[in-house]
């Protein structure tokens, strides 16, 4: 009798698991039997054999629990080949599906080696032309043009006494606010042109293009400083605070707005001159060129950072004419789409 309420309680735990607080309370009332002890017993009398029966069926169930989901995968990858889904293996191990046809071909440089950048292409590459005039100054008479030229000297006060002669931080900071205007500009020709159902003349993609150079010039500084965490809160901060003063501006007066981006262009060659002259005086270190820049500016592949700040100098230069010729324009009265953006110039 002992024998069959022992089996009974045992059954009840292994098949109704929860459930078998039912039994145990159950045969507590009749023979007071308890669980741990029904459970040797089975074992004794069984022998070992029943703990290993236990445990194959353990591992059994996980076994095959882990070949169903297999096969479940299997299934699912068989369904979006038949459906045309290709996946390709990426160099860092990430699977990209080709089923939107969207795929990078195999890009080469002129030497043969494979293209490493995604952020541009070959074509967009270029050589800049350095023997452009560093002089050049508008000079202020209207009162507008006193206003722009006011705001930006006042700007630079603090921007001198913060980085001091921190050439490198200095022009990481400069390349944040350089390439917010070129942007914002970009963005309001572009809605403009969807309101009034008018080209804009090609001024959107060459402001467009100003902004992504600035954004390059960024990127390679990146390469060469580090910037410190305070530098970074520091770019988060005036950058939130410059883009939304600058998109009102240039709502308002868009010729006020091209005036002040042409004296801060004006300014940057002014920096990036102080910055060449440290390098050449010994004060800064000439390393090697980042590999960024030798293939953005097609710049040789013993390039230096002198090489480097000269030619984002010279892009200066042309964002300076490019705005202040902006801001001409719409002092005659006329808009930007009347006169032949200067695309491509470099």
């Amino acid at each position: 009798m002992n024998y069959l309420v022992r089996r009974t309680v045992v059954r009840g735990l292994l098949i109704n698991g929860g459930s078998g607080g039912r039994y145990i309370s159950t045969v507590t009332a009749v023979g007071a039997v308890k669980p741990v002890e029904a459970w040797k017993e089975l074992r004794n009398q069984n022998g070992a054999s029943f703990g290993v029966f236990y445990w194959r069926r353990m591992m059994s169930s996980a076994a095959e629990t882990a070949v169903a989901e297999k096969e479940n995968k299997e299934k699912a990858v068989g369904k979006s080949a038949e459906k045309g889904v290709e996946y390709v293996k990426t160099s860092d191990g990430a699977v990209v599906s080709s089923y939107w046809g969207i795929s990078r071909p195999k890009i080469v440089r002129e030497d043969g080696t494979e293209w490493p950048w995604n952020c541009f292409m070959p074509w967009e590459t270029y050589k800049s032309n350095t023997s452009i005039d560093l002089s050049k100054h508008h000079v202020p008479k209207t009162f507008l043009d006193k206003v722009a030229y006011r705001t930006v000297k006042l700007l630079r006060i603090p921007t001198d006494i913060f980085f001091q002669r921190r050439y490198g931080c200095r022009a990481m900071m400069l390349e944040t606010v350089a390439a917010v205007p070129g942007m914002v500009g970009g963005m309001l020709l572009h809605l403009r042109s969807l309101r009034r159902f008018q080209q804009s003349g090609g001024w959107i993609k060459a402001l467009l293009e100003e902004a992504e150079n600035e954004r390059m010039h960024l990127m390679t500084m990146v390469e060469l400083v580090q910037p410190r965490w305070y530098e970074r809160l520091l770019v988060l901060a005036v950058q939130g605070v410059f883009f939304n003063a600058y998109f009102v501006l240039y709502l308002l007066s868009p010729k006020l707005a091209h005036r002040i981006t042409g004296y801060l262009e004006e300014e940057a060659i002014h920096s990036y001159t102080e910055f060449l002259k440290d390098i050449k005086d010994g004060k800064i270190e000439n390393v090697p060129a980042p590999a960024i820049a030798i293939d953005y500016w097609r710049l040789p592949k013993d390039a230096t950072l002198e090489d480097v700040i000269t030619v984002i100098r010279a892009d200066e230069a042309h964002h300076r004419d490019v705005n202040h010729f902006a801001s001409d324009i719409h002092y005659q009265g006329k808009e930007l789409r009347e006169a032949p953006a200067p695309l491509g110039y470099h």
